[in-house]
């Protein structure tokens, strides 16, 4: 592992003596951090993928475009976004917001869903991912850090008119058709975007498994049909008043099998749709800036654990949230916003129950940037029916020296318990052992983090980062191994059968996770046809809990997590190469006849070659040496699997 690290380093500082200027990703105004910063005045390790690389990375969905990020893990139960659990420096899946455009979507019913971000990436204009605690300034499930997707309709202001069409359309094996389209346009005041993505395949063919003379796992298809789209318009009324409107669908229908369990009955099915409107309209004047928020979620999931029992449960779930949020430049070195949140949330299910709760938050930061130093503080506080009131502090300092930027935060961060672990099975009779079972009981998980880092420019446009965490945690959310005579003093946890254990939802104390993540970014032109990108990460985690418990999430990351990201233009050529290597735990699951290995190591690649400017050819393998891998134990992950087809991107 180490020696590909310093390979893949020795070879990437050659290539400084070759290059030009490109551009400097420091220019570009940092969102997510609610006051527009450059990214050194943050105190942050923040990342940003550009619409460049996004329509480069050898790719099919939003998960896996993430996973090229150093200390990103993601979790995958399926290929071609099926489905993957998002985590971030050593955190549960859980523990990590996800915005579009400045609104949460974390799903309310389980933070499975978080990766199905209703987004085609044709439609995106950067990805934002700040690491580590911001619960001051979002409020709850910023723990391990926050994704935001920053769409080109909701950040027009300062693009230039014309018209943009781009996509592909690819096919391949198991009759994989995978394709990815957008639109945008603008024209004076207005400004139009609309996007269309979609992967189906009838999927690989797992053989049987025959166990024992009395048990056959049956053979099975892995099929997918995931698509969405959506549309987004916004109009510019004068030099100060704006409005931006999105609305977009998105639907799964996978086969799940072994996604939740390692029962040998699995057989699992589900299908699930999400609703996404958002609209924003905004006040900005020289020295304000004034937006009012607002974003409905609306989402289905039948879930069918075997067509051989009466099994199929049905959720429904609902998010609604209105933010109100205001800046004001005091002079040229204090900033000050705060805002206002409110938030809705319900959901009716066969198994969990119907339920609905309240939130309420208020936050106030301000900035002082002088002479090199940048120091932002935040104070939040939240109320919730779930778990009434908390306070939430967070400082953020940078100081920026020439070519050196030392930074540090530290902050508080908190998580309600979703509904699932709340309430999951509450509703059914006479459960079998081994089931998930939610406990209404559960108290909000309260964490405190600490970062030390530092970014070093060795030349303009190739940059070293290095950063060391720390969280503290309290009361984390996990499920545990249980007997039903330690469960039976929880009420309206369903019918237990006597001695049997289950995996219980229960609150772990004083966990700890510390690490540290190195990180090499180099942006480079080489000459006037000629332009490389290449981003090399390595991250350690390490989670321990005091009481030894042994729980399903809590340290189920990886220990040691390398990524790659090479992508080189040369003339009418594109070609584009993710690396990724990961080790953890190695599980085993005698009942299915499976293993999680410890280690494994993960390529996909990308050649592109435009045969005119505006069209050209594409081809893409992912998993190009055929590793056979799992994420989470008994989902078994695509194969190598090749594909081919066109490519546009035709711009007036």
């Amino acid at each position: 592992m180490k020696r590909i690290v310093a390979t893949l380093f020795v070879i990437q500082s050659a290539l400084i003596s070759m290059a030009q200027v490109d551009y400097d990703l420091d220019t570009i105004d940092i969102s997510t951090v609610r006051v527009p910063l450059k990214m050194s005045e943050t105190g942050r390790n923040i990342t940003v993928i550009t619409a460049k690389e996004i329509q480069s990375l050898p790719a099919t969905s939003l998960d896996e475009i993430l996973q090229t990020i150093t200390s990103v893990e993601i979790q995958s139960r399926g290929g071609f976004g099926t489905q993957g659990d998002i985590l971030m420096r050593g955190s549960t899946f859980t523990q990590v917001l996800v915005l579009i455009d400045g609104m949460k979507m974390n799903d309310p019913l389980t933070g499975h869903f978080n990766s199905y971000i209703p987004i085609q990436p044709a439609e995106i204009e950067r990805i934002e991912i700040l690491r580590g605690a911001a619960a001051a300034i979002y409020g709850a499930d910023a723990v391990g850090g926050v994704i935001n997707v920053i769409t080109k309709t909701f950040s027009a202001s300062h693009q230039k008119d014309g018209m943009e069409v781009s996509g592909n359309l690819n096919r391949g094996q198991h009759r994989l058709t995978s394709t990815n389209q957008g639109f945008n346009y603008r024209s004076g005041k207005v400004t139009f975007g609309a996007g269309f993505m979609l992967n189906q395949s009838d999927g690989e063919f797992i053989p049987a498994k025959i166990l024992d003379t009395a048990t056959t796992l049956s053979s099975y298809n892995n099929y997918f049909n995931n698509y969405s789209a959506g549309a987004s318009f916004a109009y510019r009324f004068s030099d100060q008043y704006s409005l931006h409107i999105r609305s977009s669908f998105d639907f799964r229908d996978f086969g799940a099998r072994y996604f939740y369990t390692t029962s040998p009955f699995d057989k699992s099915t589900e299908r699930v749709t999400n609703f996404w409107n958002q609209m924003r309209l905004q006040k900005q004047t020289a020295k304000t800036l004034t937006d009012l928020n607002i974003a409905y979620k609306y989402n289905t999931d039948s879930f069918m654990f075997s067509p051989d029992f009466a099994s199929t449960n049905i959720h429904t779930s609902q998010f609604l949230n209105l933010t109100l949020n205001h800046m004001i430049q005091l002079d040229k070195n204090i900033t000050v916003k705060g805002g206002l949140q409110a938030d809705k949330r319900k959901i009716e299910s066969t198994d969990r129950g119907d339920h609905e709760n309240y939130h309420f938050g208020a936050y106030v930061m301000g900035v002082y940037r002088h002479n090199g130093l940048n120091i932002t503080t935040s104070l939040r506080g939240d109320y919730d029916n779930n778990y009434q009131f908390e306070f939430s502090p967070q400082v953020n300092v940078s100081y920026v020296k020439n070519k050196l930027v030392i930074r540090g935060s530290a902050g508080k961060s908190i998580r309600a318990a979703d509904y699932t672990e709340r309430f999951v099975s509450n509703s059914l009779k006479n459960l079998t052992p081994g089931r998930s079972l939610g406990n209404p009981d559960l108290v909000a998980e309260r964490s405190w983090s600490e970062e030390l880092g530092l970014n070093y420019t060795i030349v303009k446009n190739w940059q070293v980062k290095a950063t060391g965490f720390v969280r503290q945690s309290g009361n984390l959310i996990d499920y545990v191994l249980t007997n039903q005579s330690e469960i039976g003093s929880v009420s309206s946890v369903g019918s237990l059968q006597p001695g049997a254990d289950y995996y219980f939802a229960k609150n772990v104390t004083k966990v700890q996770t510390y690490g540290f993540e190195i990180e090499s970014g180099l942006r480079k032109k080489i000459n006037s046809e000629t332009s490389l990108i290449w981003n090399l990460g390595y991250t350690y985690l390490n989670t321990s809990n005091a009481d030894d418990v042994v729980s399903v999430y809590i340290a189920s990351h990886a220990k040691h997590l390398i990524t790659n990201k090479l992508i080189l233009n040369i003339h009418k050529f594109e070609f584009a190469v993710t690396t990724l290597y990961k080790e953890r735990l190695g599980v085993i699951a005698p009942e299915i006849a499976t293993v999680l290995a410890k280690t494994y190591t993960l390529w996909n690649s990308r050649i592109g070659y435009m045969i005119t400017p505006e069209f050209g050819l594409n081809i893409q393998i992912q998993n190009a040496f055929d590793v056979q891998y799992q994420n989470i134990l008994g989902s078994k992950m695509p194969g190598r699997w090749i594909m081919a087809g066109v490519l546009w991107r035709i711009k007036k």
